[in-house]
């Protein structure tokens, strides 16, 4: 298994923050590392998120878990589950009406110790969207 993982304590209301995560078009003015996401965020749909860490390449992803305001769930992969890439978006209340985000990529199968050495490094980008997350929802 390989993950990464960031985090940000957002002074704006669970549903402020919801509704970025959920706006496809609004991804490229937050995240540095986005080139777009086609398709619409929501329960079931597939969407395809364009990185600019793959230029050019799409990744087809599902969205396998929507609770709105708390959790949203993307997940993707080669077939039989030989590769697969899990994101997941979770806010929870924090302290002063504040919200906790936090943001998970776990990636995991067979193919993994293959594929793995290839994936980049997305600490960085991780945290970008965390800190670009937090400044949208607190300048709105």
């Amino acid at each position: 298994m390989k993950q990464f993982q960031a985090a940000a304590t957002i002074n704006a209301s669970p549903e402020a923050v919801w509704s970025i995560l959920t706006d496809a078009s609004a991804y490229p003015s937050f995240d540095p590392y986005c080139d777009k996401i086609e398709g619409e965020i929501a329960p079931g749909q597939k969407i395809k998120a364009f990185s600019k860490l793959s230029p050019g390449r799409a990744f087809p992803v599902k969205v396998t878990e929507f609770e709105p305001g708390n959790r949203m769930v993307w997940a993707g992969g080669m077939p039989l589950g030989l590769f697969k890439g899990e994101r997941t978006f979770s806010l929870s209340p924090g302290e002063n009406g504040t919200v906790h985000f936090d943001m998970r990529e776990v990636f995991s199968g067979p193919m993994l110790a293959l594929i793995g050495k290839s994936l980049p490094d997305m600490t960085e980008a991780f945290q970008k969207f965390a800190e670009g997350l937090k400044a949208k929802a607190e300048a709105s």
